[in-house]
């Protein structure tokens, strides 16, 4: 079972682990022993996550989540396979936490009288030095 906060608790029968071997160095290690681990997350039919936040975990995971809904995150940091665990679970929990955070409406607002004369100055100036490089008349 993973605590994200007081209200959510992602229970164990929502997740599946398997392990595999790690790539890169490690000697005779990494070819002998399973420390990475894939942690599949069925996300899309959790009781426990509000609609809302489904949707922004998805947005938050990009190409991590399957056609299926489900959340999949791997890890082979560390040589130990506890370790591992350890860390994917911690990372399921961290994502959860952001997706649970409501992004802030963005209220429009109006340039300033000022900023739109600024603008059209720059502009102005702009056009001018463009102007000036043109081809240099011989006779002039």
């Amino acid at each position: 079972m993973i605590e994200i906060n007081s209200d959510i608790t992602i229970e164990d029968w929502e997740f599946t682990e398997s392990f595999m071997r790690a790539s890169g160095p490690g000697g005779q290690n990494v070819n002998k022993v399973s420390s990475a681990v894939e942690l599949r997350f069925e996300a899309a039919r959790s009781p426990n996550l509000p609609p809302a936040v489904k949707t922004r975990l998805k947005r938050l995971a990009g190409r991590r989540w399957t056609t299926e809904g489900a959340l999949v995150l791997q890890c082979d940091e560390s040589r130990s396979q506890a370790r591992n665990r350890e860390l994917i679970r911690e990372r399921l929990a961290e994502m959860i936490r952001k997706a649970l955070v409501a992004p802030k409406r963005r209220i429009a607002t109006r340039p300033t009288l000022g900023s739109k004369k600024r603008r059209l100055k720059a502009k102005k100036v702009r056009g001018e030095v463009k102007s000036l490089r043109g081809r240099v008349d011989p006779e002039g």
